[in-house]
């Protein structure tokens, strides 16, 4: 049998493994990729609560994307949590030195955790959409991280559908906002090639987990490593991650009462 395609993950590390890099590498691995991380940081958290945030050293991280583009075949990449200004520069830096017009780069926009934590400093903020928005293949904001982007308000399904077109033509590159956020069916917009696809899922309610944004970008990049074109990638990622968020394990913890995470690995993907 062939090797499955190779996929890089540049993002944080959850402790908790519902989000960040562990979810990523679940999800790549589920929908037949071999993961690769490089990560940005580390942090202590749960669904619920970031506890701390370690930043790992901008040089440190430019390095292991340089070995890992040195050694393995990569077709997609996906940045998740990058963290500060040293770190997204490090990226950018090595994102031009070695995938820049190359592979597809989906980046998601990660700013702050579902608990409320910031994860993106705010010197870092001007940065990222100065310098790594501009290379990315598709962006993948959800509705509170396009308001910061667009600087204006997002809160319904139009709303969605200008910022997407707006983000689209400045910064060159495919856009989706997520829809998380709204009332009724999971809503999703697409803008590529100044065409609009929408894409919706049946809500699962009560459901109280994070990484789901992580696990959506992961479902993507995998999907164009493998060849698909963009909104089918998009489509099969979003069947994907509903089917994780609907599946979801629930544990009685100790401290936080019940602890919901999504279920990456056990289901199968049509």
């Amino acid at each position: 049998m062939p090797p499955p395609p190779v996929v890089l993950t540049i993002a944080g590390s959850d402790s908790s493994c519902g989000a960040g890099v562990q979810a990523d590498l679940k999800a790549i691995s589920a929908l037949g990729g071999y993961a690769l991380n490089a990560l940005t940081s580390v942090v202590s958290e749960t669904p619920g609560i970031v506890s701390q945030v370690r930043l790992l050293d901008a040089e440190f991280v430019a390095d292991q994307i340089r070995v890992l583009f040195e050694g393995f075949p990569i077709a997609a990449a996906k940045t998740g949590m990058l963290g500060g200004k040293d770190q997204v520069q490090a990226v950018v830096a090595a994102w031009k030195q070695f995938g820049h017009g190359r592979i597809p780069l989906v980046v998601d926009p990660v700013m702050i955790a579902t608990s409320g934590g910031r994860l993106l400093e705010d010197a870092a903020m001007q940065t990222l959409i100065d310098e790594f928005l501009p290379l990315a293949t598709l962006i993948t904001p959800n509705m509170d991280e396009a308001r910061v982007l667009w600087d204006r308000e997002v809160t319904t399904l139009d709303d969605m559908e200008a910022c997407a077109r707006d983000l689209s033509a400045r910064f060159d590159a495919a856009v989706l906002v997520k829809g998380g956020h709204l009332q009724g069916d999971a809503a999703d917009v697409l803008c590529f090639a100044d065409e609009i696809e929408w894409h919706t899922a049946p809500r699962t309610p009560g459901v109280h987990t994070h990484g789901t944004g992580c696990t959506f970008s992961a479902a993507i990049a995998t999907a164009l490593a493998n060849e698909m074109g963009l909104n089918e990638a998009v489509a099969q990622a979003k069947q994907f991650v509903s089917r994780a968020i609907a599946d979801h394990f629930v544990w009685q913890s100790a401290g936080a009462g019940l602890v919901h995470a999504l279920n990456h690995l056990q289901q199968t993907c049509a």
